[in-house]
């Protein structure tokens, strides 16, 4: 087991404490609807109705959520990729980050808990022990047991957000023991051969952690820059368990020297995925278009880097000069088209974008796009949906850090469901 050096949570929050001009230490999350001029009760009522439709909406053609009964823990439910008929890890724990930032505790709960009925591995000798498959049949039955480590991150994320929102529970509902013991397994976790469903693997911990840089998956050697969360990282160096968090402050370090390394010069743009020195092992695909979000995101909290200021204007500069209304969504690195398809999830992730942008006017150009833009439904609704949905809460300032709560303070009560 690797071991890093123990800091104090005062010292924690000297390291990690950014500018003071980031909404960690202001409080204040920026708002690019209300600056742009939009009405507040238009940008609440087309948040709702894009988790209306996405959450509970036609099944057909409308919602990815599905409830799926009970079982001793309460209710389940899980989030599909429609087009592909599975369930993703990926899928639910953004399910549960955009249920914890907009209060649904129930539809929070219901997610969790499929997840750690079907999702979760805790079988001893098993190269997949302590983490989700990524994807599984909606019956819960696994297409692969393996994880893929933009799940974990996300589950860790909103169950500390949900522990400090709304208090822990017992048993799996212990949020905060649930997320210390993934983040712990996702450091430490020994390297195990075993076999799976798809033959038999050798896995180990998620984060290099002598490159201290996520994996693509903890049975290969390379990145994927859009699993680079810095602003998360910060947020664990404080939260997390204490043997890892000056790990998981040079994670966020490292991170953000990656993004530099990863994006191309001109255009911006990032591969899916790539090695650790930051070169490209392919092109700007569909995992790509969150790396700009997970950059703009870490300004807008923590304010530590302005080479994310002019990651924004580079791309966003890039995507106009394409064509705001009609750019596509795959590209080299150095933006020659690879796809004509004019996606919202890419559409929406560029928006997010103007959170650190320089560029105001432009940043507009982009926000009003996405505001233009349909809440995705049909067959591709899955991925479009969740970012369309996360990018929303982003631009109005409604996805936020939930810190713990002071002593004596009550825990927010619960939206009703739906």
């Amino acid at each position: 087991m690797v071991q890093w050096i123990v800091v104090s949570v005062g010292a924690a929050l000297l390291l990690n404490s950014g500018s003071g001009t980031g909404a960690f230490a202001t409080g204040q999350y920026r708002n690019l609807f209300a600056e742009a001029g939009y009405p507040p009760e238009q940008v609440t009522a087309k948040i709702d109705a894009a988790f209306q439709q996405l959450f509970h909406g036609d099944p057909n053609t409308q919602t990815v959520y599905y409830p799926a009964g009970t079982n001793a823990n309460g209710p389940l439910a899980y989030l599909t990729d429609v087009a592909n008929n599975d369930v993703r890890s990926e899928g639910v724990s953004y399910g549960m980050m955009i249920a914890v930032q907009m209060n649904k505790k129930a539809e929070f709960d219901a997610l969790w808990n499929w997840a750690k009925t079907f999702m979760y591995r805790d079988r001893e000798g098993h190269p997949g022990r302590g983490y989700f498959s990524w994807s599984l049949n909606t019956k819960g039955t696994p297409r692969d047991e393996m994880p893929a480590p933009d799940g974990e991150e996300y589950f860790v994320m909103s169950l500390y957000f949900a522990a400090h929102r709304w208090g822990n529970g017992t048993g799996i509902y212990d949020y905060r023991t649930e997320a210390d013991r993934i983040l712990t397994d996702m450091v430490h976790r020994a390297v195990v051969t075993g076999p799976t469903s798809r033959g038999p693997k050798t896995a180990g911990p998620m984060f290099q952690v002598e490159q201290a840089m996520i994996r693509f998956t903890p049975d290969t050697n390379f990145t994927d820059p859009s699993y680079h969360l810095p602003a998360f990282y910060e947020l664990w160096a404080l939260w997390g368990p204490e043997e890892d968090r000056a790990f998981f402050a040079k994670a966020a370090a490292t991170s953000r020297d990656f993004l530099q390394k990863v994006t191309h010069p001109v255009t911006g743009l990032a591969p899916d995925y790539a090695n650790y020195d930051g070169s490209p092992r392919n092109y700007f695909q569909a995992d790509s278009w969150r790396v700009a979000m997970n950059w703009s995101v870490d300004w807008s909290w923590w304010a530590k880097d302005p080479r994310e200021q002019a990651l924004s204007d580079r791309i966003q500069a890039f995507f106009e000069a394409k064509g705001l209304d009609s750019y596509g969504n795959r590209f080299t690195l150095d933006g020659t088209p690879r796809g004509n398809s004019h996606s919202p999830g890419l559409v929406a992730t560029n928006a997010v974008a103007g959170l650190a942008a320089t560029d105001k006017d432009r940043a507009k150009k982009f926000l009003a796009a996405l505001w233009n833009t349909p809440i995705p439904s049909g067959r591709y609704r899955y991925y479009d949906g969740m970012l369309y949905l996360m990018s929303m809460l982003h631009c109005s300032g409604q996805f936020r850090i939930w810190p713990p709560q002071k002593p004596g303070s009550a825990p927010a009560p619960a939206m009703k469901r739906g």
